[in-house]
């Protein structure tokens, strides 16, 4: 008779191991809005961890809209949209969005994941391709798995590689699926290249431009944008608002024969209860905002250019990145967590980022920057780096 074992004896060695790797993750309790300045378990820290890049998730008047619209049409949503759920708030936030990125029409979904997940797999199959950046987030790289298409994954940002790629492939579909702007590393994709390539294959193309959207380009429309591809080009453009907008969602624009396809066949927009009508009312309100306030965009432009020219001087070794995001490449994963602590300790909190997140050997401290960052916050962080990269 075999021993029965236990969920927890199951369980617990896998978790160990992880432990003794410097790998195990650890929730830390955030006690205010987001923003330059945070308090995490009890202790204030200037925060450099964020996504919020700028600095709309904590704006007065996008907390207002948010309240205002809650008194209207309370706290849930209460059906999918497909059922009672679709408010006149989601619909307007809709057109606005496909307006604003030069699209026929958007979908909304409740976060990227979902939207990724549910796109791509309302697209492509068993009998189909799906062809993927190393490096993309997560949810792009589930969502090729989970659609039963033959996946496939090219060397990260090698345009070569997936031409090679494509030309072998006899798959009546092919969709070609990559970040703007990686999550980890900070550097774009080359979408002008891909976009090319796409038409050339007879492939389509699809960019989850959730780092991008709001700081690329001159409107902040995004990555499409900052290369000048319209709908033809880059027909499935995907983007969070939990970014650079500060509030949160996703959507995915384009044509309308993509939206209703969508609409009809993406299982995580049809079977998940919809966003809060307030949330979306509060993103409508930043969406104006950062249109209205270009220079949030011009302020995070010059923070980056700050840090990494402080950083160079440092001699620290950053990543090929122009973005908000600027990892410091550290290697080992205990030296990376050391260097967190080390800085938090300094009052400076920034993240260790380790395997599986990112490539074995390459752990990182994932510095992200904002429209909200002082100059003189961002040479405290310089000052620490300094003197700890010295030791």
């Amino acid at each position: 008779m075999s021993q029965t074992t236990s969920l927890e004896q199951a369980l617990s060695p896998a978790l160990a191991e992880r432990r003794e790797r410097h790998l195990y993750r650890q929730r830390r309790l955030l006690e205010s809005a987001q923003g330059p300045e945070v308090r995490v378990d009890g202790k204030t820290y200037t925060a450099f961890c964020s996504n919020d890049y700028l600095g709309l998730a904590r704006h007065p008047r996008v907390v207002t809209a948010l309240q205002q619209a809650s008194n209207e049409y309370g706290v849930g949503s209460g059906a999918s949209h497909l059922v009672n759920g679709h408010s006149r708030e989601h619909h307007a936030l809709e057109e606005e969005l496909a307006a604003f990125c030069g699209r026929d029409r958007a979908l909304l979904f409740s976060t990227g994941y979902m939207a990724n997940l549910g796109t791509v797999t309302a697209l492509v199959g068993r009998g189909d391709a799906v062809f993927e950046d190393r490096l993309n987030h997560a949810s792009l790289l589930d969502a090729g798995l989970s659609s039963g298409a033959r996946f496939q994954r090219f060397k990260h940002n090698d345009v070569s590689d997936l031409e090679r790629r494509l030309l072998s492939t006899q798959s009546r579909r092919k969709l070609i699926a990559v970040d703007g702007v990686f999550s980890m590393d900070g550097d774009c994709a080359p979408l002008p290249q891909l976009a090319q390539l796409a038409e050339q294959q007879n492939a389509w193309l699809m960019v989850d431009d959730a780092h991008g959207f709001g700081c690329l380009g001159a409107k902040g429309v995004g990555s499409a944008e900052h290369f000048g591809l319209g709908q033809d080009q880059l027909p499935i453009l995907m983007a969070t608002l939990g970014k650079a907008l500060g509030t949160f969602g996703a959507f995915v624009a384009g044509s309308e024969v993509l939206i209703e396809t969508l609409i009809q066949q993406a299982r995580s927009y049809i079977y998940t209860t919809a966003m809060p009508p307030a949330v979306a009312a509060a993103s409508r309100l930043s969406l104006r905002l950062f249109q209205e306030e270009s220079w949030r965009r011009e302020a995070l432009r010059n923070r980056i250019h700050q840090f990494r020219q402080g950083a160079e001087s440092l001699g620290l070794t950053l990543m090929p990145s122009e973005t908000a995001i600027q990892p410091l490449l550290v290697g080992d994963e205990a030296r990376a967590l050391e260097l967190a602590d080390k800085l938090a300790g300094r009052g400076v909190l920034v993240i260790a980022i380790r395997p599986p997140t990112v490539p074995v050997g390459t752990a990182r401290l994932r510095i992200t920057l904002s429209a909200e960052h002082s100059e003189q916050q961002v040479t405290q962080l310089l000052d620490a780096l300094g003197e700890l990269t010295r030791d």
